[in-house]
């Protein structure tokens, strides 16, 4: 069950607030104070909070900025407060959204349901696929070797990141061309692979001429080595 903690000082709304939450499936926390707040969504590890910026004992703002130290659950912030610095200062702080004051619960129960949806499709982090000395970061497009970046281009990468994630497959030219221009293969340029594997071979290899990464598999096309 997806949990909701509610920070709040004023009980009345805190009770409104969790009679709706509960009523589509939310499990509902509570806190009437913001040190208390965060001590509760230390040990409960809420889905999402729901956190006012006027809060005794710790204000929402200081509650946020210690909950973005050590993690990324969604916040939206509940406040009386119409001064746009403050939704930008919650905003700036890694708030998710804010609604102000007084409100319909339909719309924070809207608003919940849109954050979660949001955090959940979002990656929670880059795979990484890491080979001998070699990082390469899938989503972000980006090689790294010994820890220093590497310039390739999309079609480059794209050979790469093939062959490196199947360690000793061998892939024949054709293969390596219909990866890199996404199944879309054009009769006779099979040998451009040969360009690209030089390319990267010059880029990756400390000797290109003896390559220790990037394999030719005689009578088939390349491979990446599985001894890394």
């Amino acid at each position: 069950m997806t949990t909701i903690l509610i920070i709040e000082d004023e009980p009345e709304l805190v009770k409104v607030l969790r009679s709706y939450l509960e009523r589509e499936n939310f499990k509902v926390l509570k806190a009437y104070r913001g040190d208390t707040g965060l001590k509760l969504w230390e040990q409960e590890n809420p889905d999402l909070v729901l956190l006012d910026l006027n809060l005794p004992g710790m204000n929402g703002l200081d509650v946020a900025r210690k909950i973005r130290r050590q993690a990324d659950t969604p916040i939206i912030m509940l406040t009386a407060r119409v001064e746009e610095t403050d939704q930008l200062i919650g905003l700036e702080l890694g708030a998710d959204d804010y609604v102000t004051k007084p409100f319909s619960p339909r719309v924070v129960v809207a608003k919940v349901r849109a954050v979660l949806r949001r955090a959940e499709s979002a990656p929670q982090e880059f795979e990484v696929l890491k080979v001998g000395d070699i990082e390469i970061n899938i989503e972000a497009h980006t090689v790294t070797q010994e820890d220093v970046k590497v310039d390739w281009t999309p079609t480059e990468f794209t050979i790469l990141h093939t062959m490196a994630a199947y360690p000793g497959r061998a892939f024949s030219r054709l293969q390596l061309l219909e990866a890199a221009q996404e199944g879309i293969v054009y009769e006779g340029y099979e040998r451009t692979i040969d360009t690209h594997i030089k390319n990267l071979r010059s880029k990756l290899e400390k000797d290109p001429k003896n390559p220790a990464y990037i394999e030719t598999v005689f009578g088939i096309g390349y491979r990446f080595s599985s001894s890394k």
